[in-house]
């Protein structure tokens, strides 16, 4: 028998139902962070820069990189970050937004920007190497 079907009017609805809310009009669906415009190719510049007393830099990688190039590009489209010398992994969404191992569900719009949340978010603990097996 059908969910509808058994419904009764003193009865609660099946718990598998899902209400949904309806935006208010005009609204903008939620954007976790700013992306680049759509279409656009332009790779992240790179930076070098103390934030927060923590050394942040980040470039496009070339073969070698930190750890031998070992991180650099599985999942950052040819970027590498480091804190203080030590490689933070990041990734690149398909939305053009970027993620690191330390803010993974916090987009943020560029590599740099990943970096800095990520000093926030050590608040002053070092940036332990992430081991990928």
């Amino acid at each position: 028998m059908d969910d509808m079907a058994s419904l009764r009017m003193d009865s609660k609805p099946p718990a598998t139902w899902v209400l949904l809310c309806k935006a208010p009009a005009g609204a903008a669906p939620p954007r976790a962070a700013a992306a680049p415009p759509a279409g656009s190719a332009a790779a992240p510049g790179s930076f070098d820069e103390v934030y927060r007393g923590r050394r942040i830099k980040g470039g496009p990688t070339h073969g070698g990189g930190h750890h031998g190039g070992q991180h650099g590009g599985h999942h950052s489209g040819g970027y590498t970050v480091t804190i203080d010398g030590e490689e933070l992994h990041v990734m690149q969404n398909a939305d053009g937004t970027w993620i690191s191992v330390i803010t993974h569900y916090e987009p943020v719009a560029t590599p740099k920007a990943a970096a800095r949340a990520a000093v926030r978010e050590l608040q002053g603990a070092p940036l332990v190497p992430l081991t990928l097996a």
